[in-house]
Order: C-alpha cells, then structure tokens, then sequence
C-alpha cells in the first residue's frame, strides 16, 4: 500500500523561515532510515504558499488565485511517499519523524488510490494508457 504522508504548514514554514542544521540533520537521517527499510519512495519541501498559485475551476472557466493563501491549517509544507503493508504501519514510521516544524505541528496520512480500486471503471484501455504515460514520464 502506498500513503502519502502530508507535512502541515505552520506559521513559521508559511513565513519562510527555514529550518535548523539540528533539523536538517535529523530529517537526513529518519529519511535514511525510511530509505533503508525501503519505504521511502519520495519526498520534498515546499516552498511557501506567497510563491504558489491555485487554478479554480468553474464548468469550462478557470480563474487562478495567486499565494499566499490565508489558511495555515490547510496548507502543506511537504510530503512523503511510503509503501508499507497498512495504515498501521505507516502510522508507526510517522511517529518515528522528528518534529519537522520548528512548533507544534500535523502531519496527515492519506491512502494513494491503486488501479484495482476504480473497479471496472479503469478499463483495460486506460490501464494500458496510464502505463504508457508514467513509462515515458519516467524516462525523462
């Protein structure tokens, strides 16, 4: 099972201040950790929400919405990619994660979607579409 394991943003991380050498390092070695045990798949910062944007839809019409965004809570700062064999597990490895904020923070875990989820709605077809996508994706 893959999740993906959502860093919360925080005052701080919306600011940009940015993190200590202590923590730096002490995210390098849980991510080598993560990486050892083979769980790790990916994982980034984010850069904060001033220098994003969001695309609203509405029918055919689009409108984008320039950052910051004014709820904290509602952003992220960053992520992981975790395949583990259930939520369980993966709850277990987030516990393990050094404070990645500076204060109090969150971090959400989220079950990716697999094909076999969709059902008979992802057809042979579109399987077939969706691996000749991330193949291409991946050589590049």
């Amino acid at each position: 099972m893959r999740f993906m394991v959502i860093v919360k943003a925080t005052p701080e991380s919306e600011a940009g201040i940015m993190p200590s050498t202590e923590l730096l390092t002490a995210m390098g070695q849980y991510n080598e950790e993560l990486m050892k045990a083979g769980v790790l798949l990916a994982g980034e910062g984010l850069h904060p929400s001033s220098k994003g944007a969001r695309v609203r839809f509405s029918g055919k019409d689009r409108s984008v919405i320039d950052g910051p965004f004014a709820e904290t809570k509602e952003l992220i700062a960053g992520f992981w990619l975790f395949q583990v064999e259930s939520l369980e597990a993966c709850i277990e490895w987030v516990k393990r994660c050094p404070n990645p904020m500076l204060s109090d923070s969150e971090i959400e875990i989220r079950q990716v979607f697999e094909a076999e989820d969709f059902g008979e709605a992802f057809t042979p077809e579109l399987r077939e579409q969706e691996q000749r996508i991330f193949e291409k994706s991946r050589q590049s």
